[in-house]
């Protein structure tokens, strides 16, 4: 979404722009840098810049408030997308696209509706560790040329708790 269609939407909704946006970890783990994922799709900022996630637990949440886009056949990833226009890409692990679905399971739909710390998707971390070549989950801004300025942070996250980004549109 270029600058003038999310002006618009701006003032349609009446809404202000804020100084940020605060994107929270969809996962929990330990924050890795982008450009360790074993990926260059995502090492070379291909498909946008963001920081990764080495997780626990069991389930993908919604990192920001918004719409979901795309979710995924085999249930490994999901675009999402703010009412400001901020597009976010979240990809569970590197490769688990091959495994066809298993180890995942749907809890959202295209179209929905989901505030921050809303469950997307369940999974089982011991098959994957058995099974993805990666576990290392991407969480990228689709659109970086939306983006006036980015702030990455570090260290272990609590999904649907602890901030990962903070970006400016």
């Amino acid at each position: 979404m270029g600058f003038l269609s999310r002006l618009r939407r701006i003032v349609a909704n009446r809404e202000t722009p804020v100084d940020g946006v605060d994107i929270l970890a969809p996962v929990s783990g330990r924050i890795v840098a982008i450009e360790d994922v074993p990926d260059v799709v995502f090492s070379e900022k291909i498909v946008g810049d963001g920081i990764a996630i080495d997780p626990q637990g069991s389930q993908v949440l919604a990192p920001i408030d918004g719409t979901i886009g795309r979710l995924f056949d085999a249930n490994h990833a999901f675009s999402l997308e703010s009412p400001l226009g901020l597009e976010l890409f979240v990809h569970f692990g590197i490769d688990t696209v091959e495994l066809g679905g298993a180890g995942f399971r749907r809890l959202a739909q295209e179209g929905q509706q989901v505030k921050a710390g809303d469950p997307i998707l369940e999974f089982d971390l011991d098959y994957l560790k058995e099974h993805a070549k990666s576990l290392l989950t991407p969480v990228v801004i689709a659109n970086m040329e939306d983006v006036a300025s980015m702030e990455k942070d570090e260290g272990e996250v609590i999904a649907g708790q602890t901030r990962i980004l903070r970006v400016e549109l």
